[in-house]
C-alpha cells in the first residue's frame, strides 16, 4: 500500500474566483488567527470606552468609540468578504494577510491616545496599512481573474484614493475633523457598491455567515472578559458582597441571552443577493459595536457597585441598557424580521423598549437580564410551534435481540 505524497503549499497561485457553492467551505486557520489578533483592537476600544464612561466623559467616549470601532470593523469586514471569494492560501496571500494583522496591532496601539488626546494619528496609520495591503490583494485579482478585472481595479483604485484622504485628514484643522471623518466613512462604504456594479464577486453565503458568527462570539467574549476582570478586581479587594454577586450573575445572563438570540436561526439563507449581503454585512457594525460596548457597560456597573465611578445609578444603568437595546434592534432587523412574522417580531422591539426603561428602576441590570431571558423563552416557544421537531425515527434494533432473532 502506497502512502499519499504530501503536497506542498505553493508560494504563488493564480487568484481566481472561488465557487460560491463550494461544499464544506469553512473558516481557515489564517482567518481564525486574523480574528484573534483583532481581539486586541476590540479589547482596547472597549476598555477605553469603559474608563471614559466611568469618569463621566460620555460626550467624548461615545464618538471616539464609534470612530475607532469603524476602523476595526471595516478592515475586518473587507478582508472577510475578499477571503470568501479569493482565498488562495499561497505564501504571498499569507504574507499580505499578516501585514493586515500588523496594521490591526498598530491600530490597537493607537486607541489609548485617540481616547485620551483625540489623536487618531497612530490609528490612521494602522488603518491605512491594513487597507493598502488589501489593494495588493485586489491587484492580484485584476491580474489573475480577467472576468472581474474591472471590478478589482475599481476596488484597488477606490481604496487607494480613500486612504489618501485619511492621511490628508491628519493635517486638517480640528473644526473639520468630524465632517471629514463622516465624508471619508461614506466614501469607504461606497467603494464596494461602486466596484461591484460591473461584476459581482463570488462570496460564499455559508462561509460569510460563519465568519460573522465567529466574530460575534469574539465580541461577546470581550464582554464576558471585561465583566469578569472587573468583578475579579473587586473580589480581590475584599468587596465581593451580595450586590456584586447579583451584578455578576445578571451580566452573565445578559451575554448568554445575546448569544442565544443571535444564533437562534441560520443566517446564510438571508444572503441571497449582493444587495442583501450589503445590508446584512453593513448592519453588523451595530451588532459588533454594541456587543463589545455591553462589556464596557458591565464594567462600569461594577465600578459603580464598588464606589469608584463618577456616574449616578441611572446613568450607570444606561451604560448597559443602551448597547443592549441597539443589539436587540439590530438583531431583530437583520435576523428576525426577514425570516418571519408573528410574536417574535413584536417581542424584540417591545423588549428593547422595556430595557430602556430598566435604568429607572431600583435593580436595572437584573431586570435587563430577566427581560432578555424572557425574550429567549419566547423565541424558543415560537420556534417550536412554527417549526415542530421531526418525529423521531425508530432506533436501531439491539444487537443482542438481532442475534437472538437470527438464532430463532
Amino acid at each position: 500500500m502506497t502512502r499519499p505524497v504530501p503536497t506542498r503549499r505553493p508560494w504563488y497561485r493564480p487568484m481566481v474566483a472561488r465557487h460560491p457553492d463550494q461544499p464544506h467551505r469553512v473558516a481557515t486557520p489564517l482567518e481564525l488567527f486574523f480574528d484573534l489578533c483583532f481581539v486586541v483592537a476590540v479589547a482596547q476600544a472597549a476598555g477605553a470606552l469603559h474608563h471614559d464612561v466611568t469618569a463621566d466623559h460620555i460626550g467624548h467616549a461615545v464618538p471616539s468609540y464609534l470612530m475607532v470601532f469603524f476602523a476595526i470593523w471595516w478592515a475586518w469586514m473587507n478582508f472577510t468578504w475578499f477571503a470568501s471569494a479569493y482565498d488562495t492560501d499561497d505564501d504571498i496571500y499569507r504574507l499580505t494577510t499578516l501585514v493586515q494583522i500588523a496594521g490591526a496591532l498598530v491600530l490597537a496601539a493607537g486607541v489609548p491616545r485617540a481616547f485620551k488626546d483625540a489623536d487618531f494619528t497612530v490609528i490612521t496609520y494602522g488603518y491605512v496599512l491594513m487597507r493598502l495591503a488589501m489593494v495588493v490583494q485586489w491587484l492580484r485579482v485584476a491580474r489573475s481573474d480577467p472576468e472581474r478585472r474591472s471590478a478589482a481595479l475599481r476596488y484597488a483604485g477606490g481604496i487607494t484614493v480613500v486612504q489618501l484622504g485619511w492621511v490628508l485628514r491628519l493635517h486638517l484643522p480640528d473644526s473639520l475633523l468630524t465632517v471629514s471623518f463622516v465624508l471619508l466613512v461614506l466614501a469607504d462604504l461606497a467603494v464596494p457598491i461602486w466596484a461591484e456594479r460591473l461584476q459581482k464577486t463570488t462570496w460564499h453565503p455559508h462561509h460569510i455567515a460563519e465568519r460573522y458568527g465567529l466574530f460575534t462570539i469574539i465580541v461577546l467574549g470581550e464582554s464576558i472578559l471585561a465583566a469578569s476582570i472587573a468583578v475579579q478586581s473587586a473580589v480581590d479587594a475584599d468587596l465581593g458582597d451580595a450586590g456584586l454577586l447579583t451584578l455578576a450573575c445578571a451580566g452573565i445572563v445578559v451575554v448568554f441571552a445575546m448569544w442565544w438570540l443571535y444564533f437562534d436561526r441560520p443566517a446564510h439563507d438571508l444572503l441571497t443577493s449582493f444587495r442583501a449581503g450589503i445590508l446584512w454585512g453593513y448592519g453588523h457594525y451595530l451588532i459588533f459595536a454594541s456587543a463589545a460596548a455591553v462589556g464596557a457597560g458591565l464594567a462600569v456597573a461594577v465600578d459603580h457597585e464598588i464606589h469608584v465611578s463618577h456616574l449616578g445609578s441611572v446613568a450607570t444603568g444606561y451604560a448597559v441598557a443602551v448597547p443592549v437595546t441597539v443589539y436587540l434592534v439590530s438583531v431583530w432587523l437583520l435576523h428576525v424580521w426577514p425570516h418571519q412574522r408573528g410574536p417574535s417580531t413584536v417581542a424584540y422591539p417591545l423588549t428593547a423598549v422595556l430595557v430602556l426603561v430598566a435604568p429607572l428602576t431600583p435593580a436595572p441590570l437584573p431586570l435587563v437580564a430577566a427581560l432578555l431571558a424572557l425574550l429567549v423563552a419566547v423565541t424558543v416557544v415560537v420556534a417550536r410551534r412554527t417549526h415542530p421537531a421531526p418525529a423521531p425515527t425508530d432506533p436501531d434494533p439491539d444487537p443482542v435481540d438481532q442475534g437472538q432473532t437470527a438464532v430463532d
